[in-house]
């Protein structure tokens, strides 16, 4: 009998291609569907790349009967506010209508296991600062409403059928495969660790800070940074878990505990040896003071225990990547 399959959707992109590394590093079998309009066939690796897109059902289709996939993890989908705010439609069309598209797909090939790739902007603004699973949805922009919308179309669909799932709500993302093979190459990047680095590395001129007025102990935005490799290593918890029988589950994933934007800048300047040259901004709209992650039920649940909680080394990593892409440009 043929070996059943991951498919991973987006998986050359920045996050889905460090869980395609390690999916592969544990021997799993795994094939990518990633149109590439952000992602690099490069990311991949060893695992095989179709390029296409979730909404193209007879493209999935066929890749899920070729391959026989029992689980899909889906990553594919547009990430920048700004740009969700000027084209709602396009993440709406991309995030939620192409999740739907895609679930239809599983449902006629028998997929048992779904993973979504989620995010705290679902919970927009939380009056204390920091969200846990059960604080009330209320997002601020058309990604995180586009998100959310794409959570619930997979919890009624779980609810119909025998579908399971684990959605997985990310706090902010940051760094690089520490073994250098791997990490963001994104043109014009927004994650504030990977412009810090660019900055400092001469790929930019200056980093803008905006807001230097909140309530936090140095003015600027406090955020829960956690490392994309502890961020991937929860995706192969959650499947150990949807595996080993337990019930769909929603979770966030982060630290627990917050870096201020003049922190993060700092271990930025420690780590480069370096100055990053800042311009000051006002406030955006809809930013919160403080986003931080309650994050006991993902440790509890799944037994999830992250490896490199540590700003420097966070920061280090992203900077190696930085300094990789100098000598050989993605």
């Amino acid at each position: 009998m043929k070996q059943t399959s991951i498919l991973v959707t987006g998986g050359a992109g920045y996050i889905g291609s460090h869980v395609v590394l390690q999916l592969r590093e544990r021997g799993e079998r795994v094939v990518v569907l990633d149109d590439l309009s952000r992602g690099f066939p490069q990311a991949v690796l060893d695992a095989p790349l179709v390029t296409g897109h979730v909404a193209d059902s007879a493209t999935v289709s066929a890749l899920l009967r070729e391959y026989q996939v029992d689980t899909v993890m889906h990553f594919a989908a547009f990430t920048i506010v700004p740009e969700s705010v000027r084209d709602p439609l396009k993440y709406y069309r991309n995030n939620t209508c192409a999740t739907a598209a895609l679930l239809e797909c599983c449902l006629a090939a028998g997929v048992r296991y779904f993973v979504l790739s989620s995010t705290a902007a679902v919970y927009g603004i939380p009056a204390s600062g920091v969200a846990a699973e059960d604080t009330p949805t209320a997002p601020i922009n058309p990604y995180g409403t586009s998100k959310l919308m794409a959570e619930w179309v997979l919890a009624s669909v779980a609810q119909a059928s025998a579908l399971k799932f684990a959605t997985l709500r990310y706090f902010n993302v940051a760094g690089s495969d520490r073994a250098g093979r791997i990490g963001q190459a994104t043109p014009n990047a927004t994650l504030l660790v990977k412009v810090a680095c660019e900055v400092a590395a001469g790929k930019r001129a200056e980093l803008e800070i905006f807001g230097t007025d909140y309530p936090t102990p140095d003015g600027t935005g406090v955020r829960d940074y956690i490392h994309v490799e502890d961020l991937a290593s929860a995706h192969l918890d959650a499947l150990t878990w949807l595996r080993r029988g337990g019930d769909s589950i929603t979770l966030n994933i982060g630290y627990g505990h917050g870096y201020s934007v003049r922190e993060v800048l700092a271990s930025v300047e420690r780590v480069s040896g370096r100055k990053v040259k800042v311009r000051e901004s006002p406030r955006r709209p809809g930013d919160p003071p403080t986003l931080i992650a309650s994050a006991d039920r993902i440790r509890s649940q799944l037994q999830w225990r992250p490896q490199v909680d540590d700003l420097d080394t966070i920061v280090r990593s992203a900077w190696n990547w930085e300094q990789r892409l100098l000598r050989e440009p993605w």
